[in-house]
């Protein structure tokens, strides 16, 4: 079992490192529903704009991920278990373990909300890219769509460097 000091000192870096992956959660679902909006509106402009705060949050989730290993490393040199926070906090005191898992619990429920608004706008960009290309199709045929294939007449398209001149 860990000593006092010890525990104190890893339920404060979890605690830590999960307030920190909380705010960047919570700023990443707002980038993703301003992203919606101004896909929904085609405000380009806007979309732009949230690049480099997207970019800065990938940053910060870059560096969480970088905390969750030194984390995992150190427990490992201390022996404990180390499999991934969960098993580091089920180490602590019960007391001290409250708050961690609290933590944790929000943390995964966020990241499936993530997954799923992620998801919505991959869905929402692949219906606004199957729209154009159907109205690229419209204006290119002059809104006269040819059968490819006809029972009763010949395609008129024909494989001239394949087919011979008749």
């Amino acid at each position: 079992m860990l000593a006092e000091t010890e525990q104190a000192n890893w339920e404060v870096d979890l605690t830590s490192l999960l307030d920190e992956l909380s705010n960047v959660q919570t700023e990443l679902l707002d980038v993703l529903a301003a992203k919606r909006e101004s896909m929904a509106s085609n405000n380009v402009e806007q979309m732009l704009d949230l690049h480099p705060r997207a970019e800065a949050l990938c940053d910060r989730l870059r560096s969480c991920h970088q905390r969750r290993e030194h984390l995992l490393v150190a427990a490992n040199e201390q022996g404990l278990p180390a499999e991934n926070l969960g098993s580091i906090a089920a180490s602590l005191t019960t007391a001290r373990r409250g708050k961690v898992t609290k933590q944790m619990t929000a943390a995964s429920a966020r990241m499936r909300l993530l997954q799923h608004q992620s998801l919505a706008n991959w869905v929402l960009a692949q219906r606004t890219i199957l729209h154009l290309s159907q109205l690229l199709e419209i204006i290119a045929t002059g809104g006269q769509l040819q059968p490819t294939y006809s029972r009763d007449e010949p395609s008129d398209s024909r494989g001239a460097l394949v087919d011979k001149e008749v």
